[in-house]
């Protein structure tokens, strides 16, 4: 890796050992969340995060606090704040859907946030990469959409103001 490392400009990050020690057992919880156990039959593999968000208010917390403990995480190696806010996307899809009932339990078995999260941690906690072109598409799509969605409502109201105006001229 250091060879490789210094052929592609990557300078590689000095990291405590506690910060390692975080990240391993960090990496651990991920995949209890996320990919612990394999569906019976298939390849699939499921964590805990999808079973415990069945139980309500309990099951809405897990994936949050670890999220916490990531991007605390991440701060503390140094990330790059585009990608924390990749991060922090990733997080919010998972909460948005999955605060919807039934829907978002199953939306839980596929979007595995805590993994993605992961990912993006350890691909900048080892080695300094700048933010990549997909971490900045990611991030600003998610800005439109989020600013189409609040959008939304003011379309509706604007239409049904419309209406009832040409409704009542008539």
């Amino acid at each position: 890796m250091g060879a490789e490392a210094v052929r592609q400009n990557v300078r590689l990050r000095p990291l405590t050992q506690g910060q390692q020690a975080r990240l391993v057992a960090l990496r651990r919880l991920a995949e209890l969340l996320d990919s612990a156990f394999v569906v019976p039959g298939t390849t699939y593999r499921i964590g805990l995060d999808p079973i415990v968000g069945l139980v309500p208010w309990i099951g809405d917390l897990v994936s949050p606090l670890f999220t916490v403990a990531l991007l605390w995480q991440a701060r503390d190696v140094r990330i790059p704040k585009i990608v924390l806010g990749r991060m922090i996307f990733n997080a919010a899809v998972d909460a948005i859907v999955g605060a919807i009932p039934f829907v978002g339990d199953l939306f839980d078995f596929g979007w595995k946030a805590n993994q993605l999260n992961m990912a993006l941690l350890e691909r900048h906690a080892y080695e300094e990469h700048p933010a990549s072109l997909g971490d900045w598409a990611f991030v600003l799509a998610m800005i439109a959409i989020v600013i189409l969605l609040a959008a939304v409502p003011f379309l509706i109201a604007g239409w049904l103001i419309s209406w009832a105006a040409g409704s009542i001229a008539r």
